[in-house]
């Protein structure tokens, strides 16, 4: 798949980019960040243009954020009806609202797995679309500058640049679900100390 891919990344030069970032940004399993290392490879030899490389793929991208944003705002209604009385959704939200920025920031290029969860949250807990906007369009910049830019820098090794980045983000995922997983153990016993002091008191 990712060989063919990059035939047509040389053949349709930048708008597939586009494309292929578009669909990724949806959730296609496209290989979106083997084709911005490659394309920044491809720029070093002067096969793209660089700046026109950057700026479709980030249209492309923050166009699919755009949507699938927007997928989660128009279940906001029925989330709302559903789960608004509840508790755990009304903390929930309320979380995510304090880090929401650094959350969409960072899955967009580091924690790349999360991206599409935290779009769908954002729009679905009524995030402020021009604030999501802003730290999409920064983390998706970060994305395209520094996978494209590693693609540029080793040309031709580009190969071993996206073998390492794909083995380092799947050390992240598994560092943040850790992390997220201490986390809730944690404020589980934190709410059970707290109920059994409530009871001793009374």
């Amino acid at each position: 798949m990712s060989d063919f891919l990059l035939t047509q990344v040389i053949n349709f030069g930048t708008p597939f980019i586009g494309i292929i970032l578009l669909l990724g940004a949806l959730g296609f399993p496209v290989g979106a960040s083997v084709v911005v290392i490659a394309a920044g490879a491809f720029s070093q030899q002067g096969v793209l243009n660089w700046y026109e490389a950057i700026a479709i793929g980030l249209a492309g991208a923050v166009l699919g954020d755009a949507l699938s944003y927007g997928m989660g705002n128009y279940a906001k209604g029925w989330l709302q009806k559903r789960f608004g009385d509840s508790p755990a959704w009304v903390n929930a939200s309320k979380s995510f609202h304090k880090s929401a920025g650094l959350a969409i920031y960072l899955s967009r290029w580091m924690i790349t797995a999360f991206a599409i969860p935290t779009n769908l949250i954002a729009g679905g807990s009524g995030y402020k679309f021009s604030h999501f906007m802003f730290y999409d369009v920064s983390g998706e910049l970060t994305w395209l500058l520094v996978y494209g830019g590693l693609g540029y820098w080793f040309g031709s090794q580009w190969e071993l640049v996206y073998d390492f980045i794909n083995n380092f983000g799947g050390l992240v995922l598994g560092v943040a679900l850790f992390g997220f997983g201490i986390r809730m153990a944690w404020n589980w016993r934190e709410k059970k100390r707290l109920a059994a002091e409530s009871e001793a008191s009374v």
